[in-house]
């Protein structure tokens, strides 16, 4: 008996004399049944459509696909994310869900351009406003699809080496080939080219598309690929994982997995709160792991996948990543040449000593205050590295690889936040109108909106970034490093940054929560 209640975002079937009243909205017929939508604003949207069957029978293992129905399925509200801690928004185990903007609902083949949210691997969905694919919908002829998956805990706790199920450390990454392969299967019912997948993602989103391009399973089902702030160049090793598995397991109050599985999802989500048992702050980080089966390699270690060479990828960054994370201490602006070092050192990733790079950024930007070099030195210190190591191992390999960097500041706190952590979000999206957009609503802020939003559906399209509105945007290469700076006037330029590269070369990357 189908569980008629819980079949797309918890809607229920229609009776025929609704689908009367309700003729002209749009009507999608998929593999498995008939989908109803909504018309906004130009573009059809299909919400909550279930790709996956419910998790909470399976914790910890790979999903099922849903069930098929009879009838007309209500595809108009969001479903459920994934139980996390912080919630903003329902959560249910029973979250796999994607949603479906699109033109037309005909066989125009269009490219498919498919978001992975951020939140690192703990939080979110694809319900955001930000991420709201209507105005890439009405600008380039593309198809635009968010999704929820299991995070957390629940998507990537690695129970493997506990008696748990081998796959445990990365079913979060299995629900998103889980929504691939939905999408292959279906995507041109909603006017979309199955060939022509894109997958990208923003933070945690970024290195969830950069992993999938190291997963045997991942890898045929998307052919163009863009990360943005997704620093993944290693994924958490099982050792480490284990330990984290372990403590987590103690916390909630699971003697072993048998009775990990039958807590219920409240304790398991109280637990998730805990301090890093590695790291020794923050919460406790759950991300795709090294198991050997699902994930058989590191993202970009010790070299970039030669399997997935053939991958058109942007690799994107912003200016002043960490502004989102030290916005507080820059507004304060109590900043000085005093406490500039012990701040330095409590955000970089790089084991060098902090007094060391306030000395050298002085040399390098006399002109700059000491909270302007807390923010520049932070941000190469923790956040760039990672987005330099995933362009430059691409280059070795000749891998079509373009590289851009987000200069455009924000215009809150009078600027002093600059381009930081998730502010290429709406420009991306062409969404800087969309509820939590920091961008401003400026003719600047709206001309680069577009620009960017052009380059991606240039490359869900071709293949390639390059397009009208935009200077011709070359591959990435070592030997001159250009790299698109998005501002006021985009423009290329040949290894940004130098000064900072070579000052944060003498040591290694060290990715954080890994």
């Amino acid at each position: 008996m189908i569980d008629r209640r819980g079949l797309i975002g918890g809607a229920l079937l229609l009776p025929a004399a609704a689908l009367a009243r309700d003729r002209g909205d749009p009507v999608a017929t998929t593999r498995l049944g008939r989908l109803r939508g909504t018309r906004e604003g130009g573009a059809i949207v299909f919400r909550g459509i279930r790709y996956g069957a419910d998790t909470r029978p399976r914790r910890f293992q790979r999903a099922l696909p849903p069930a098929p129905w009879s009838g007309m399925a209500d595809a108009v509200r969001f479903g459920a994310a994934a139980p996390q801690t912080k919630a903003t928004e329902p959560t249910s185990e029973d979250c796999l869900f994607l949603n479906i903007w699109t033109p037309a609902l005909d066989s125009g083949r269009r490219p498919v351009m498919v978001y992975l949210h951020g939140g690192a691997h703990s939080h979110g969905s694809g319900s955001d406003p930000l991420y709201d694919g209507g105005n890439l919908v009405r600008r380039g002829d593309v198809v635009v699809v968010t999704l929820n998956h299991r995070l957390a805990a629940l998507g990537y706790a690695y129970l493997a080496q506990l008696g748990g199920p081998a796959e445990s450390g990365n079913v979060g990454n299995l629900d998103i080939v889980l929504a691939l392969r939905w999408l292959r299967d279906n995507i041109a019912a909603f006017g979309g080219d199955p060939a022509r997948v894109m997958l990208f993602g923003q933070s945690g989103g970024g290195a969830k598309v950069v992993t999938l391009m190291a997963m045997p399973e991942g890898r045929p089902l998307f052919h163009r690929a863009a990360t943005m702030s997704g620093q993944h160049v290693t994924a958490a090793g099982p050792i480490h994982a284990t330990e984290r598995a372990r403590a987590w397991m103690a916390k909630a109050g699971a003697a072993d997995v048998a009775a990990l599985r039958r807590l219920p999802i409240e304790r398991l989500v109280e637990a998730m709160a805990m301090i890093d048992p590695i790291d020794g702050k923050g919460e406790i980080s759950f991300v795709s792991t090294l198991d050997h089966e699902v994930l058989p390699r590191h993202p970009f270690y010790p070299d970039a996948p030669r399997e997935a060479a053939g991958i058109p990828l942007i690799v994107g960054n912003t200016h002043d990543e960490t502004g989102l994370w030290i916005a507080d201490t820059l507004k304060r602006g109590d900043t000085d040449w005093n406490n500039l070092s012990a701040r330095t050192a409590a955000q970089i990733t790089k084991d060098v000593a902090p007094d060391w790079v306030v000395k050298r950024y002085r040399e390098l930007y006399p002109e700059k205050t000491p909270g302007q070099i807390l923010l520049a030195a932070t941000t190469a210190g923790r956040s760039w590295p990672g987005h330099l190591i995933q362009a430059e191992e691409r280059a070795r390999i000749g891998a079509p690889t373009w590289m851009y960097q987000l200069d455009f500041p924000s215009p809150e706190a009078g600027g002093v936040l600059g381009a930081f952590h998730t502010l290429d979000i709406p420009l991306v999206f062409d969404n800087v109108d969309a509820s939590g957009s920091r961008t401003g609503a400026s003719p600047a802020a709206r001309r680069l909106a577009g620009r960017m939003a052009d380059g991606f559906i240039a490359l869900a399209r071709s293949g390639t970034p390059n397009c009208a509105t935009l200077p011709a945007w070359p591959t990435y290469e070592l030997d001159r490093r250009l790299t698109m700076i998005f501002d006021d006037a985009p423009r290329v330029v040949g290894d940004p940054r130098r000064g900072e590269r070579l000052l944060w070369s003498v040591a290694p990357y060290i990715k954080p929560g890994g």
